[in-house]
């Protein structure tokens, strides 16, 4: 079993990246790999509790973030400083996330088989 982490770089809403990225995430927890996700940025975004997507012609990726757990994905993790980019804490945001200080990001993905960057 290889340890994956998906970086989350992008905004939400802005093409198709995001749900690319999710069905990537899906693929991978199906085959039983251990995933974790990376919110950096505008991957923020991403998870910041009610969107509304109605104004674009993208699936409303919200109810996939909150069914990861069902494929075993438990482990998410944000940077603070892109939190505070952003005027967000971690009540804005729909999943319980793992804060983590810029400096320890290098860290996170030497700890990882694998790191794929969306963004």
């Amino acid at each position: 079993m290889k340890n994956i982490l998906f970086v989350l770089e992008k905004p939400p809403f802005q093409g198709i990246a995001l749900q690319e990225t999710l069905d990537m995430i899906l693929t991978s927890a199906v085959f039983d790999q251990q995933v974790a996700l990376l919110f950096l940025g505008c991957g923020v975004l991403s998870i910041k509790s009610e969107q509304n997507p109605s104004n674009s012609e993208l699936k409303d990726t919200a109810a996939i973030f909150k069914a990861l757990e069902i494929y075993d994905v438990k482990d998410f993790y944000v940077e603070i400083e892109s939190l505070q980019a952003f005027g967000l804490k971690p009540g804005d945001l729909m999943l319980p996330l793992q804060e983590i200080y810029r400096k320890d990001v290098n860290a996170l993905m030497a700890g990882s088989d694998v790191v794929l960057s969306v963004g």
